[in-house]
């Protein structure tokens, strides 16, 4: 767990971006990208502290720019993630288990600055721990009851490696046990986005087992079948291209296939020897960031003929000759 001057050493996600605390979702994404050009490891080669600012903006901006982590940070600023899962409302901790009407954001106000607000002294613990224990307490001096949040359910949902590019919405027949021990069906909706990989969650707010504080969540954890001719690395696409001895050695032109449909022209140069051509942005997109953008890698297989005839073996023959090539496994000494 990190320590309190952990949290009080980190920089205030707002200063990293240069906005302020009412910035609009745009301002906040105009910010980052202007930083992470500036800051981006391909063009700040030269600035020995880049890629620890590149990785600082990249953070401040996972956090202001979704509502809900952003709500989070505002309310207890860099230890919003040893909290819990929903921002405070209506003087409770985000609707937890814990059924305390006290407002905890307090503690943090009262403890030198956790939420990023003031400065004031580390005393005043005793206190709040004595309306802790006041608060448990109904009228006739018993604990009150506890509210407990139902269990999430974990669910494996298997896609197609396209269904995992392009993103997809299914529908997912779900079965619950409720409290009075009957069983719930319910169709649900789940919105794939593009770009999930194997082991991607995709959480499902509300849909898990009921509970005295609510419904538990639905997760699902996603499972991708193979590609028959793609292969996935990160967010990379690598493509076995085969071609014949004489494309290699004369060079040619060829189409191939993407993962977003379509094909692209390739020139592949004569005598080419590292036999791996890079297309650019033709790989996966995950996110909202153009900089997710993988690329595709080209492999060039030499595929020979089934059958090779005389005359063919005398040409190859003929051509070893006037190419002698006796030190190409010199690299093996």
């Amino acid at each position: 767990m990190a320590s309190y001057n952990s949290y009080m050493t980190k920089r205030d996600y707002y200063d990293i971006l240069g906005i302020t605390r009412r910035a609009t979702a745009d301002e906040i994404k105009k910010a980052y990208r202007k930083l992470a050009r500036k800051y981006h490891p391909d063009v700040a080669k030269n600035k020995p502290d880049a890629d620890a600012k590149f990785k600082e903006v990249s953070e401040a901006y996972e956090a202001l720019s979704d509502t809900h982590k952003r709500q989070m940070y505002d309310q207890y600023g860099h230890a919003a993630d040893k909290m819990g899962q929903e921002p405070v409302g209506g003087g409770h901790y985000g609707g937890s288990s814990s059924g305390v009407g006290f407002d905890f954001s307090d503690i943090f106000n009262n403890a030198g600055g956790f939420g990023g607000g003031g400065s004031r002294g580390m005393g005043g613990f005793g206190d709040i721990f004595e309306q802790l224990r006041g608060s448990r307490q109904g009228r006739s001096g018993h604990a009150a009851p506890r509210v407990q949040k139902g269990a999430d359910i974990v669910q494996e949902i298997t896609l197609s490696f396209d269904e995992a590019i392009k993103g997809i919405e299914k529908t997912i027949t779900m079965t619950t046990g409720q409290p009075d021990g009957s069983r719930h069906q319910e169709r649900i909706g789940v919105k794939i986005p593009p770009g999930v990989d194997n082991g991607s969650k995709i959480r499902v707010r509300g849909k898990g087992q009921p509970g005295t504080g609510g419904n538990g969540d639905l997760i699902f954890t996603v499972k991708v079948a193979e590609h028959p001719y793609f292969k996935r690395e990160g967010n990379d696409i690598h493509l076995d291209v085969p071609i014949t001895i004489y494309e290699a050695a004369m060079g040619t032109r060829l189409e191939v296939p993407t993962v977003y449909g379509g094909k692209r022209t390739v020139a592949v140069p004569g005598g080419h020897k590292g036999l791996k051509l890079r297309l650019k942005g033709e790989g996966v997109k995950a996110g909202k960031s153009s900089m997710s953008l993988g690329n595709m890698y080209l492999s060039l297989k030499i595929v020979l003929p089934d059958k090779i005839n005389d005359a063919s073996k005398e040409l190859l023959e003929a051509f070893a000759k006037l190419n002698p090539q006796e030190d190409i496994r010199r690299v093996w000494e």
